[in-house]
């Protein structure tokens, strides 16, 4: 398990940050790299091993920890006073070790465990309660729609009509071939390329040559990779449309406006249904998004902030309606390029799918919330591209107007980017054009990552202790962290591996523990 993880560890004898130069420690010193055997016995051998194994506990199984060093100071905050000071030159290491935090599993698989999570228990709670959102929320009509993209060429692909397998996760059932013709029709004929246009193959799951254009270039890059940019704002406007749609409903069946006082003293009047989103981006093969989102129905109180069912009147199917009205109707047509002066239109594709979310239906709260954080901590993975974001000096090493389909769609990004009003498809390049974050929920639908981080923080110091909060904690005192930025990464190969092998065992323990705990119940 242990090695798994040590083969996303990076050159752990570089301490630069992003755009620093690396910098070397001296032979002989403590960060020296040294061969990860070496390494690793020397640091087992130390006697404050298991010291050093507590230091680095929140950190071990993160493979490009953050390294601070500086002072953690407790304060009374009536009166200002320094009450205790703790100096990282008194730790192990003489730094504190912080995860990386990263989401996406293919650059820390730790962090974005927790990440994934805190994704779940964020979006079930906004179907079924809890972290501070009511348990009535369980009984408003909820459903989860997925919207994909049009088409933009023809992709090899896999589809499976009758399912006979256990586990769709490991599928292996009979796939339907890809792009079956006969030789009589026209479209079996071969494209103006050249290329066959008829596909008979029966796609494994892990062929790689799903997702990939049949001909690449009869594929529109170009219309795909603006697309993946305006997403986030096909997005805004459907949820904008799925609000209207319901207003207009609730007109058609005469319900009352609710009156609602707001901060200034005003009185407005506001419809008596309001829709909360939460939504995850998934980057398909053929390296497009789409979206699966969860829209739970509202109802509207004098109270602005309250969480209440919605009208009786107003039931899961109006909500259907509005989710199918907004996915056929919203449609907008981008500003002018001079690769296309009329713009480029940009729709939901065809295939949209919209399932109720129940207890005792296919679809449950649990399921939703597992199946949009699953998304949540992946990237561009699936259509075969890695990489940062990518500047004139690197581009050359990721785009070629007649490479691979990744390749194309790199180039695409930063061919069309080269106008002063499409500078932003230069910027996200790197994920082929998609700007908008991966995972998005309104205000009113559940908690925020952010409260629960601080719980995770609060229940580390307070139950399992701290070692710089030594002093007794409540809300009197004030924890500063004096902390400047000392390095990225562990000091040494052999740190990695013992921190991971560590971190690798506990939870392994820790499933052990909750399968049987879940067996037990």
């Amino acid at each position: 398990m242990a090695a798994d993880l040590i083969t996303v560890v990076p050159d752990q004898h570089t301490t630069a940050g992003p755009g620093r130069r690396p910098h070397r420690h001296p032979a002989g010193s403590p960060g020296a790299f040294v061969g990860r055997d070496e390494s690793a016995f020397a640091r087992a051998c130390d006697p404050g091993v298991f010291d050093w194994l507590d230091h680095v506990k929140t950190a071990a199984g993160c493979s490009h920890p953050i390294r601070l060093a500086g002072e953690v100071a407790t304060i009374d905050r009536a009166t200002g006073r320094l009450l205790a000071s703790v100096a990282t030159a008194d730790l192990p290491d003489g730094e504190i070790y912080k995860p990386c935090g990263n989401r996406r599993h293919a650059v820390c698989p730790s962090c974005a465990r927790t990440y994934q999570r805190d994704a779940y228990q964020l979006l079930r709670a906004g179907l079924a309660g809890g972290k501070g959102i009511p348990a009535t929320v369980a009984q408003h009509p909820a459903v989860f729609p997925t919207f994909t993209a049009p088409s933009f060429g023809t992709v090899h692909t896999r589809v499976v009509k009758r399912h006979t397998c256990g586990n769709r996760r490991r599928c292996d059932c009979r796939a339907e071939p890809c792009h079956p013709r006969r030789a009589t029709d026209p479209t079996a004929w071969p494209c103006e390329h050249g290329q066959p246009t008829v596909c008979w193959a029966r796609h494994e799951d892990n062929d790689p040559r799903l997702g990939q254009p049949l001909c690449l270039d009869c594929y529109d890059h170009d219309a795909q990779v603006v697309w993946n940019h305006a997403a986030p704002e096909l997005w805004r406007r459907t949820t904008i449309a799925i609000s209207r749609h319901l207003r207009a409903r609730a007109r058609q069946l005469g319900l009352p406006w609710v009156e609602q006082i707001t901060e200034s003293g005003r009185v407005r009047r506001v419809p008596p249904v309001k829709p909360s989103f939460g939504k995850v981006a998934e980057m398909q093969r053929r390296a497009v998004v789409h979206y699966h989102g969860i829209v739970r129905l509202d109802g509207v109180n004098p109270d602005p902030e309250a969480v209440v069912p919605p009208p009786a009147a107003l039931t899961v199917d109006d909500l259907i309606a509005a989710v199918e009205h907004a996915a056929a109707t919203v449609a907008f047509t981008t500003r002018p390029h001079p690769a296309n002066p009329a713009g480029w239109r940009i729709t939901w594709g065809e295939q949209v799918d919209i399932r109720p979310i129940n207890t005792d239906g296919d679809i449950t709260d649990s399921r939703a919330a597992g199946y949009l954080a699953k998304y949540a901590t992946k990237s561009t993975e699936a259509t075969g591209h890695v990489s940062r974001r990518l500047d004139g000096e690197v581009i050359d090493l990721y785009a070629n107007h007649q490479g691979t389909h990744p390749e194309r769609l790199v180039d695409a990004c930063w061919t069309l980017g080269g106008h002063r009003d499409w500078q932003q498809l230069r910027r996200w390049a790197h994920m082929l054009g998609f700007g908008g974050h991966f995972l998005t929920k309104s205000r009113r639908y559940s908690v925020t990552f952010r409260i629960l981080r601080d719980a995770r923080i609060i229940w580390r110091r307070t139950e399992t202790g701290h070692e710089y909060t030594d002093q007794p904690k409540d809300d009197t005192t004030l924890i500063v962290g004096l902390l400047s930025y000392a390095g990225s990464g562990w000091r040494t190969t052999g740190d990695a591996l013992l921190a991971n092998t560590a971190a690798a065992l506990a939870r392994e323990r820790h499933e052990t523990a909750r399968e049987e705990m879940t067996a037990a119940a």
